[in-house]
């Protein structure tokens, strides 16, 4: 016995010793040969061809790729890629994600190049392999963390071509965790927080709970080794007595199932230590409070079976209110389906039970990678592992889309981008490791000025992954960009502006010529705003009065006349902007006044005289009205082919309502004498648009909101606002505003959203 070191220490370690004693690779064996053959046996069990050939053959070339090189802890090499070969062969992948798993390091580590791999063994693997070597290059930092990590994640995700190469490296960083004691402390803690923050919640996202349970338990291991050795020690205290409580229960629910003549298998299991953990600090409770620390799983065969399991097993205990959660009605984004419900076991305790079916399990299990099990052709040679990639087209998609929507704009956002993250971003690196998220199709000059402005504004070269590259070079995932700067550099060119993708480039390029030029600006801009006005055969003296430059001001956010004309001279401002902002507060002056007394004196007249006509805004003829000022209601939104009436407003001339607007039904008698007749008028009102708002009446569910919105991204109609809200019967209310060109598009739409799943009522805004 060591100085210091207690019998009880000494036990205590031996226990936590016995917890991890299950771990694959954590035992010592005699040669890798021995490796090698647990590896065929774990193939043997769901390969369904004796050919092994090219696994044998990936084996002896790794071997012999590696010989001679030594891991921390003395053991040879090779025992780490093929400790990762049997994890994936756990997951039951197929041939060459195996093969890349033996053959994951040969190009990082030795003189074979992917060339060789390539005539060796096929595109496909080296594909693999050189996916995992690119990835095995980006750096963590634990700064910025969420920003950081976050931003990672989705590299990792747009970097793999190759669902399969997340899964080599999944499987590399879970072994390296297995064996993480013979790393130093720093190392062991730093390796720990990138497992936490990148590789557990990807896997998570992937839906192989096998791998991210075991990541999650050994980043808290060397996070936090006092809390993880703590609650090893307190599970295992009284663990023979929680081993029979549990093996009670099992029996018990083994017993009424078969009374109830329904096929299950059942086993019970204590929850693992990092989702104890997190529930002790999420919901500030001690160990003996967490209601779920035990689990009972029953696996049956049939959807049908799960819930006649449920009803057996809720006749047996009593369930917990509020603790029942059905995901197989409700699927996890990451596919998972169970039915979860907590109940008062013997004695008052509380215990989880899962059921699911077979197939339910395997997906829980093993994620995405359920889809990649081998398989083989009618003719016994040719895998169709390919086949299974059809299945796999909603994953990019949904790794974002599982985020909680937490306000519209970001919903909003997430719309605009098409459903579809890895097509609008690319995501580099700066030289000292630091993830930047650039709109695709972004130069080196983008990346110039994500850095600092100043670094764009003395930008003369750059290189990408250490090699010159001409500053239009468009940027791809993961490359490592270096900017060259010069303090004799003259500052940006005008021609940046058509190579820059992000619109802070464009801005920051833009804010240059402002203020570096800006008494040539003025002087430029002071003769395109004179040229232009003489185009339009306005007199520039009389619009040029301090109040009606004061409205230019005003509306472009300018100080001074002289910011606006040197905004015109870089290009901030058009011409037209600025010109037609004069002559509409110069014509807003001197335009003719039209009482109230007057409007209402004509509308009288119009009942007993021939109409005149006045046509106005968005097609609208006013009858008996000339010369007046038409706008539309904001309370009904009326568009083209609605029935309409004019109503005379108080000094802002008439304003336009549909005719079962609420506010237009319900005025009194003295305001009805002020409704006038309106009409449509005109061949081309659809060429304009026009807001429409509706409330959607529904039963909540999840995806309600997506299948919605998608019936405008397929129409390419903007959704200007939508808002949200549910009640506690689960009733959904859903507001939209949006613009269409008439009442036959507003009814197409309509006439599509009623088709959407639990949609119950649609209706349009009145007032």
């Amino acid at each position: 016995m060591e100085d210091g070191k207690t019998k009880t220490e000494e036990e205590r370690i031996q226990e936590i010793e016995e917890v991890e004693a299950n771990v694959k690779c954590m035992k010592d064996f005699t040669s890798p040969e021995q490796l090698y053959e647990e590896l065929i046996r774990s193939i043997r069990k769901y390969h369904p061809s004796t050919d092994i050939s090219m696994i044998e053959k990936a084996y002896r070339i790794a071997a012999k790729a590696h010989e001679g090189q030594k891991r921390k802890s003395g053991e040879p090499y090779i025992i780490h890629p093929l400790c990762v070969a049997i994890i994936l062969a756990d997951l039951e992948l197929d041939k060459e994600t195996i093969v890349a798993g033996l053959l994951h390091d040969v190009v990082e580590d030795t003189v074979m190049t992917t060339e060789d791999l390539t005539r060796e063994f096929g595109s496909e693997v080296a594909l693999l392999v050189d996916g995992v070597t690119k990835l095995g290059q980006l750096n963590y930092s634990a700064d910025k963390v969420e920003v950081q990590a976050e931003n990672l994640r989705k590299m990792f995700l747009a970097m793999a071509k190759d669902i399969r190469v997340i899964l080599v490296k999944l499987a590399d960083r879970l072994h390296n965790m297995r064996t993480a004691q013979y790393w130093s402390e720093p190392k062991q803690k730093e390796k720990a927080r990138e497992t936490m923050d990148i590789y557990a919640p990807i896997a998570q996202r992937l839906g192989i709970s096998k791998i991210k349970i075991e990541l999650d338990d050994l980043s808290l291991k060397y996070l936090k080794p006092e809390v993880y050795y703590d609650l090893v020690e307190k599970i295992n205290l009284r663990k023979g007595e929680r081993e029979a409580f549990v093996q009670g229960i099992v029996d018990e629910v083994k017993e009424h199932m078969e009374e109830a003549d329904i096929q299950a298998e059942v086993n019970g299991r204590v929850k693992h230590f990092f989702s104890i953990y997190k529930k002790m600090v999420n919901q500030d409770k001690t160990l003996d409070q967490i209601y779920d620390l035990f689990a009972v799983r029953i696996i049956v065969d049939t959807v049908k079976d799960c819930y006649a399991a449920l009803g057996v097993i809720h006749e047996m205990y009593t369930p917990i209110p509020g603790r029942f959660k059905d995901y197989i009605a409700m699927p996890k984004p990451n596919m998972y389906q169970s039915l979860h419900t907590t109940l008062i076991g013997p004695k008052g305790r509380p215990f989880e039970i899962q059921i699911r079916t077979f197939e339910m399990h395997r997906t829980a299990e093993y994620g995405i990678a359920a889809h990649w099990k081998y398989k083989e052709a009618s003719d016994g040679k040719k895998p169709v592992a390919q086949q299974e990639e059809e299945k796999l087209s909603w994953l990019r998609q949904i790794l974002e889309w599982q985020r909680d929507m937490s306000d519209n704009k970001e919903f909003l956002s997430l719309l605009k981008s098409d459903l579809d993250l890895f097509n609008e971003n690319v995501y580099c690196f700066s030289p000292a490791g630091d993830v930047k998220t650039l709109p695709r199709g972004s130069s080196t000059v983008d990346f110039a000025y994500s850095v600092h402005s100043a670094v764009g504004n003395k930008m003369v070269g750059a290189r990408v992954n250490g090699k010159l590259v001409p500053i239009e070079y468009e940027i791809k995932n993961g490359d490592r960009v270096e900017i060259i700067t010069s303090q004799n550099s003259k500052g940006p060119s005008r021609d940046w502006l058509k190579i820059v993708k992000s619109t802070q480039a464009k801005n920051k390029i833009n804010q240059w010529f402002k203020q570096e030029r800006k008494e040539d600006n003025i002087l430029k801009g002071k003769e395109m705003l004179a040229s232009y006005a003489k185009l339009k055969g306005r007199t520039l003296g009389e619009l040029t009065k301090p109040k009606y430059m004061e409205a230019v001001m005003r509306k472009y956010g300018f100080r001074d006349w002289e910011s606006v004309l040197a905004a015109l001279g870089h290009g901030g401002l058009k011409e037209g902007q600025i010109l037609n902002k004069l002559i509409e507060a110069y014509e807003k002056e001197h335009k003719k006044e039209i009482t109230d007394e007057k409007v209402l004196e004509a509308a009288a007249e119009a009942k007993e005289k021939l109409p005149i006509v006045k046509k106005e805004k968005g097609g609208i003829v006013v009858k008996g009205i000339d010369d007046v000022a038409v706008r539309f209601a904001k309370c009904c939104s009326p568009i083209p082919g609605d029935e309409i009436v004019g109503f005379v407003t108080r000094g802002r001339g008439v304003t336009i309502h549909r005719t079962d607007c609420v506010n237009v039904m319900n005025l009194s008698e003295a305001e009805r004498v002020r409704l006038i007749d309106a009409e449509w008028q005109g061949s081309n009102l659809t060429s304009g648009l026009y807001t429409a708002e509706i409330n959607v009446y529904a039963n909540n569910r999840t995806g309600l909101l997506v299948d919605i919105s998608r019936i405008f991204t397929e129409r390419k109609i903007d959704l200007t606002t939508i808002n949200s809200r549910t009640s506690k019967q689960g009733r959904a209310t859903i507001s939209m505003t949006f613009d269409v060109h008439s009442t036959e598009e507003l009814n197409s739409i309509v006439e599509k959203i009623r088709q959407v799943e639990s949609v119950l009522d649609i209706e349009r805004t009145t007032g």
